[in-house]
């Protein structure tokens, strides 16, 4: 029954988010699809963040890094060599997953706030690379680029909004779906046995230092990814958005929604995003406002938003299997 009610709420957000760029063509608030796939965007970084915190019980401030090489390989691959949109996406998702696999193989040695510090050094180092190497990525100005042809043949281009919307839903939808049939899999209950207690996960087997690692290259993929749409996005992009602050939002945004759940970083992500835009907008300093509401969901529902929602479920799952227990008492008396 729970389950059943969990992928029902999924299914939802998934089809008002398909539904979302009609809707809003409708009421003329074109600005708001934009901001419905930048959500979707950094919604992969804070799962990235998730995968680590929620799954394996990493806290990682570095995620940033991989969301920077996602964003570099398309710049780089579009202004210096000339690629179409595929191989330049392509390239920007490896190019995140190779460097998170060499800074994982140093970094998941390490645990707690060893861990972290580890992450947030890789983080700074790449960041002052990017700065000075401004031949390669433009230094402190960026690196901006024109937009690839998304089909030619069809003559789909992401220059058109909707186009672009439903270029990232799909694969953001893509990136989800592999999370929850990663996180369900034989190797998503390692991640769980590694994240409760690595000692006993040891002794029935469980390799605990590759287990991590392959966690840390997947998060780093789903981070690439996030980047790599971003520059296509934005066309353009900046060593800023490797800097640590960029992985301290992620965190936050997956602490809020919910870490360990599969729409907990979206949830977050969407929430404090809305919350920015609509405050921003009547009142100069809403960062007040933002930390505030932070504030608030950490002391009053620490395991997030849809924690909350969790936990009613299983509230009342637990209401139903007692009384359903009492009634089979009583009937076995008669």
């Amino acid at each position: 029954m729970a389950s059943r009610i969990k992928w029902a709420g999924i299914a939802a957000v998934a089809i008002a988010l398909a539904f979302s760029p009609l809707v809003l063509q409708q009421l003329g608030s074109l600005f708001w699809i934009n901001v419905i796939a930048e959500i979707m965007i950094w919604s992969l970084l804070a799962a990235s963040v998730n995968l680590l915190l929620g799954y394996v019980g990493l806290l990682s401030f570095g995620q940033a890094l991989y969301f920077g090489f996602g964003m570099y390989g398309v710049a780089i691959g579009v202004s210096h060599f000339g690629l179409g949109l595929w191989p330049a996406l392509f390239l920007g998702v490896f190019a995140a997953s190779a460097m998170a696999a060499i800074a994982g193989a140093i970094a998941v040695r390490l645990t707690w706030h060893y861990f972290a510090i580890i992450t947030v050094v890789f983080s700074l180092i790449f960041y002052f690379v990017a700065m000075s190497a401004k031949s390669i990525t433009g230094g402190d100005d960026g690196l901006s680029f024109s937009t690839p042809v998304l089909w030619e043949a069809a003559g789909l281009s992401l220059t058109d909004r909707v186009t672009q919307f439903y270029f990232i839903y799909v694969v953001c939808f893509a990136c989800f779906a592999g999370f929850a049939l990663l996180v369900a899999s034989p190797l998503g209950m390692r991640f769980a046995a590694v994240r409760d207690n690595e000692k006993r996960a040891s002794l029935i087997g469980i390799n605990v230092y590759l287990t991590r690692w392959i966690a840390f290259v997947i998060a780093g993929f789903l981070a690439g990814v996030g980047g790599a749409l971003f520059a296509l996005f934005g066309r353009y992009a900046s060593a800023s958005y490797m800097f640590y602050h960029v992985s301290g939002e992620a965190v936050v945004w997956s602490i809020v929604g919910g870490a360990g759940t599969l729409l907990g970083p979206f949830i977050g992500t969407a929430l404090l995003i809305l919350f920015r835009e609509v405050v921003s907008g009547v009142w100069e300093n809403y960062l007040i406002a933002v930390g505030a509401l932070v504030i608030l969901v950490v002391m009053f529902a620490p395991r997030g938003i849809v924690g909350i929602f969790n936990d009613l479920i299983e509230r009342r799952e637990s209401k139903d299997d007692r009384a359903a227990a009492d009634i089979k008492s009583l009937a076995e008396m008669d």
